[in-house]
């Protein structure tokens, strides 16, 4: 649904219940998990259409508990294969090393992001998801301190709870005081490479790495193959460049000097409209760990919340365990709500929204520390942060997939 232009009458608001600030997928998962729970949301998408943004999605066994809890994995399943192993390929000089790549326990598979978007929006009532709304401003309501939000066309919507699930760049996230995340020294390209006669890579995970790039290969289909690649960040992959597919291929291509000849041909033979390339922001652990993430009735999840480099493959999957715990919480202190007076129901309100922080701040803080970790290891700047980052992840993360099995519990 398209976002209706209204009379351009500052003082006079829309009420609204539940807004969801961010049409992604924390934010169509938690309107989905609420829908669940028989509770209604309303959710503002800034574009015009579902964002596809980010080509393939490494969804591991926590992602899929909530996807189970959610109701959508067993059709996601169908539209992707399950990955048993991995091996990890060192490149050095034109040699390979192989060795295996630890998984961990449970299902490993790459979903398509559209898939995943798609499935999550199709499950929700078709009133529900506004697209072309964007949110330019929050402020409290000066009488009820209720959340105010002003949309670019100059709506006022006036809403009970507000969750900002609107990505690293949170206008709601600025609200509650969380601070922007940092640039990390790295970017990342990523697209997915279709071949005709089936692709020659089987089931399995395949990361290459040498002294300087990385190469990550994943079966989404038989013929279908998800690729991504990190290297040091310049000034150009900053600039309009980086939205040039031309110019997105030729820099991986490039980056692949030495590596194996499939992996090249791989890059080469990408349709230039699933090609993508971003730079890595993040937000820092000692953050996550002190911020605020409410105001009031107001509260992030997703990347508005934790946003982390990819390294370990979780921005999605604690996404969608974001979505199961925030709607119980909601769920189970709105049942209280029923007949209660208005300053009863948005106590109860808050009560959930701080349960929902507390439950996820140590487990999104370890999620990030380890990711953090991960990132020293691969900075070439400083052999000192190489080695804090190996040390912290022997020391503090003996077993590096253990975080693939937390359980985020019952919808």
């Amino acid at each position: 649904m398209e976002c209706q232009a209204k009379d351009k009458v500052m003082n006079i608001a829309e009420e609204q219940d539940i807004v969801i600030v961010g049409g992604g997928i924390c934010g169509l998962a938690t309107a989905l998990a609420l829908h669940r729970k028989g509770i209604r949301s309303t959710v503002f998408e800034r574009s015009e259409s579902l964002r596809a943004a980010g080509v393939g999605i490494i969804m591991q066994p926590n992602g899929w508990r909530a996807l189970d809890q959610l109701g959508v994995a067993p059709k996601l399943r169908q539209t992707c294969i399950e990955i048993p192993s991995g091996l990890f390929i060192t490149v050095e000089e034109g040699k390979y090393r192989e060795s295996e790549l630890p998984l961990g326990k449970g299902e490993l598979r790459c979903l398509k992001r559209m898939e995943l978007m798609k499935a999550l929006a199709e499950a929700l009532p078709a009133e529900c998801v506004h697209l072309g709304c964007r949110v330019v401003s929050i402020v409290n309501d000066p009488l009820t301190l209720d959340p105010v939000l002003h949309l670019h066309d100059d709506t006022l919507i006036k809403a009970k709870i507000v969750i900002g699930c609107d990505g690293v760049n949170s206008i709601i996230s600025k609200f509650v005081g969380v601070n922007s995340p940092k640039l990390f020294s790295r970017c990342a390209a990523r697209g997915f490479t279709y071949y005709e006669e089936g692709h020659p890579f089987g089931d399995k995970f395949r990361l290459h790495d040498s002294s300087d790039v990385a190469l990550g290969q994943l079966p989404v289909t038989n013929k279908l193959a998800y690729w991504f690649l990190t290297r040091s960040l310049t000034s150009q992959d900053l600039s309009d460049s980086k939205k040039d597919p031309t110019y997105i291929k030729e820099v991986s291509v490039e980056a692949l000097k030495g590596f194996p000849e499939k992996m090249v041909e791989m890059v080469k033979g990408t349709d230039p409209n699933a090609l993508y390339l971003t730079e890595l922001r993040y937000r820092t652990p000692w953050d996550i760990a002190v911020a605020k993430f409410r105001k009031g009735t107001v509260v992030v999840a997703g990347d508005a919340m934790h946003a982390m480099c990819p390294f370990i493959s979780q921005g999605g999957g604690a996404s969608l365990e974001d979505a199961v715990v925030l709607a119980r919480c909601l769920s189970n202190k709105l049942k209280q709500a029923n007949n209660q007076s208005r300053e009863k129901r948005k106590k109860l309100s808050e009560e959930a929204l701080s349960l929902y922080v507390k439950e996820r701040r140590m487990r999104v803080f370890w999620l990030s520390l380890q990711t953090y970790f991960m990132g020293l290891t691969l900075d070439n700047t400083s052999k000192m942060k190489r080695t804090l980052g190996i040390v912290g992840l022997i020391v503090v993360f003996g077993d590096q997939k253990s975080h693939t099995d937390y359980d985020c519990g019952r919808l």
